[in-house]
């Protein structure tokens, strides 16, 4: 049920990540700049925070194969209608509907966490994310090369496709449930706000995750533009082939969790946030071009991705003890605050681009984490973390 559940995370989150690889063919194919396609990214990441703080809640209150089938069976219909849209407009509409409904691994993530032990936890949401993992590079790879070799709608459509299926199987495989909670819809919307007021460790894990998440989109939405350019002038599907390279952080998730079972979320945190400053500075040198440029980016990137998904288990371990009845109330809160800073990163990153090139993306990466960086060590002070053996 694991491997089903996290297949099932990986096909739903690569509706997210694949527009980022075909972003520069939709501005080819409707005749509309760079930026103006860039929109599509963004639109889908906004749509995906609203879906989180919007549609996430439901999952302790509806039995959960009712609630994933129906996410997966709308945003196929959604991914549909991208495919068909006319022009730039309709297809930020369609992006958005996507984004909202397209949120299944986070219905799936706080209802895997109640069905295991406490100390297996971190393992658990270490697999569910490589499957997360793995939808999300090969959906770049997918929609780079499908998109080049049949134009950027065909992504769309095939997406759709695979979507509706395994709506089809889940209503077939899922066991039925009961929901947690019977709490009406606008009480689980307002605890997960009154749960980020009075929860200290949900405050602080979304922050962490807004700003580490927001890097990693800044990258992802600039390294498009920087691969397509003049400094490499390759085509979309390089986008996906460098996103392929990062196949190594599914391996490390789970290594990741069983860590965080061991050591706790405050040292994994820690470790992460050092790491995505160390993953800037490599990926400066991506700016040089040629083969030195590449292997910048391969190792940067990379680098970032284990750091970034590393910190998510760490959080997510953290705030699921915080309550065994909110988990997905919980989840709502961080997710939100996760796709948030994701979507400013990449609206910052394509700004960051046209004023500064190269750089200013590397440097937004930076000076995103490092307010994190600083929040996590005065907290691990107050604690006496750094001081105890």
């Amino acid at each position: 049920m694991v491997l089903l559940l996290a297949v099932t995370c990986g096909v739903a989150v690569g509706n997210v990540y694949f527009p980022q690889a075909v972003s520069p063919l939709v501005a080819d194919g409707l005749h509309v700049s760079a930026d103006a396609a860039a929109l599509v990214v963004t639109a889908t990441q906004f749509g995906y925070a609203g879906g989180i703080f919007l549609l996430v809640p439901l999952g302790d209150r509806v039995p959960y194969r009712t609630l994933i089938v129906t996410l997966l069976s709308l945003s196929g219909l959604g991914l549909l209608g991208a495919a068909a849209a006319p022009g730039i407009s309709p297809l930020i509409v369609a992006s958005v509907l996507v984004g909202v409904t397209t949120v299944v691994a986070q219905v799936i993530a706080p209802t895997a966490a109640g069905l295991v032990p406490e100390e297996r936890r971190g393992a658990v949401a270490g697999t569910l994310l490589s499957g997360s993992i793995g939808g999300m590079l090969l959906s770049r790879v997918f929609g780079g090369t499908v998109g080049e070799w049949l134009g950027w709608r065909a992504p769309y459509l095939m997406t759709s496709l695979v979507a509706l299926l395994i709506a089809c199987v889940l209503a077939r495989a899922l066991p039925w449930s009961t929901a947690p909670t019977r709490q009406r819809y606008p009480a689980l919307l307002a605890a997960s706000l009154r749960l980020l007021r009075t929860e200290p460790d949900l405050r602080r894990s979304g922050f962490y995750q807004a700003m580490i998440f927001g890097g990693f989109s800044a990258l992802w939405t600039g390294v498009a533009l920087l691969l397509t350019g003049p400094e490499y002038g390759l085509g979309a599907s390089a986008v996906g082939v460098l996103a392929l390279v990062n196949a190594a952080t599914m391996l490390c998730t789970p290594v990741a969790g069983r860590q965080v079972d061991r050591r706790g979320s405050d040292a994994v945190n820690l470790v992460c946030m050092v790491a995505v400053l160390v993953a800037a500075a490599v990926l400066f040198a991506g700016g040089l071009g040629g083969a030195v440029g590449l292997a910048a980016l391969a190792v940067g990137s990379l680098l970032l991705d284990v750091a970034m998904q590393s910190g998510t288990v760490a959080n997510q371990v953290r705030i699921f003890a915080l309550s065994d009845e909110a988990r997905a109330r919980l989840n709502t809160a961080y997710m939100t605050c996760a796709y948030l800073g994701g979507s400013v990163g990449s609206w910052l990153s394509v700004h960051a681009y046209g004023a500064f090139g190269w750089p200013g993306v590397c440097g937004l990466v930076a000076v995103l984490t490092t307010p994190a960086l600083l929040r996590h060590v005065a907290h691990m002070r107050g604690a006496g973390s750094l001081t105890r053996p």
